[in-house]
């Protein structure tokens, strides 16, 4: 498996970070690549085990929950399909305090699997979007 990883320092609170993407449903509303999303079977957007169904720049991707933590402001989640030559991918998002301004950091991470022949180029996808997810969350959060 390969890992890819990114974080970034928010000038909100992690209260405020967490608030925005707490719910597994919310892409759309802090990930501006999103057009669409929601939770199969009624399942809320906090229920370990809930099927995210959206649509990243039109790609229709499915997504389950893990792990989703309060108390820790993170969370877990694993591809339910391949995307493109990731065979299987699994992503976590987490949010931390900073004391020193009363600040956050977010740390996004994402492990996953291909064909070796296509790593390098599944490596790159992640490198340039995980930046723009958190560019995304930004702009939401300075309105």
């Amino acid at each position: 498996m390969t890992k890819v990883d990114y974080s970034t320092v928010l000038e909100q609170t992690a209260d405020q970070v967490w608030a925005v993407i707490r719910d597994f449903n919310s892409y759309p509303v802090w990930v501006e690549s999103v057009s669409e999303s929601h939770i199969e079977e009624g399942k809320s957007g906090d229920s370990v085990g809930a099927i995210r169904n959206f649509v990243e720049s039109g790609t229709r991707i499915r997504q389950r929950l893990l792990a989703h933590s309060d108390l820790d402001r993170f969370y877990t989640y694993e591809s339910c399909e391949p995307l493109g030559a990731i065979t299987y991918y699994q992503g976590t998002g987490s949010v931390t305090p900073i004391v020193d301004g009363n600040r956050a950091v977010v740390e996004w991470s994402v492990t996953f699997d291909c064909p070796a022949e296509e790593r390098e180029n599944c490596t790159k996808l992640l490198k340039e979007a995980m930046p723009q997810w958190l560019k995304s969350l930004r702009a939401v959060l300075e309105r």
